[in-house]
């Protein structure tokens, strides 16, 4: 297994998404998170994204499906798409932003204030 995550301009997202994941051509899990106020806050997207690559590969969602649906509804200020229950991975979504919730806490982190910065990112034009 080798995983490699990376944190990158937000304008670099394969499309308007603050983390992203897919496997590249040398079977590498890919994770990318765009640029955020501190460390702490990138490593949540990162540990969300994590989390989730895990459960849907384990249920067998591919993710060129969930990038489909992600593609055809474009997170906003108020929406994420993995937070709408047609979403494909909704639940894997779910557990891991639950997870994300909690490490949020340890870290010390204000989740209002790290879910606004977040939200932030999807009123900035690509």
């Amino acid at each position: 297994m080798k995983i490699y995550i990376e944190t990158i301009p937000h304008d670099k997202q394969r499309y308007p998404t603050v983390g992203d994941y897919f496997i590249d051509l040398l079977k590498t899990l890919v994770i990318r998170v765009s640029n955020l106020s501190n460390r702490n806050r990138e490593f949540l997207v990162a540990l969300h994204e994590l989390i989730e690559a895990k459960l849907v590969r384990n249920a067998g969602i591919s993710i060129e499906t969930i990038d489909q649906f992600d593609k055809e509804h474009p997170g906003t200020e108020d929406y994420e798409p993995g937070d709408d229950p047609a979403a494909p991975y909704y639940r894997e979504h779910q557990f891991a932003a639950s997870i994300e919730r909690l490490m949020c806490w340890a870290l010390g982190e204000d989740w209002n204030e790290y879910e606004k910065e977040v939200d932030s990112l999807f009123a900035k034009k690509e």
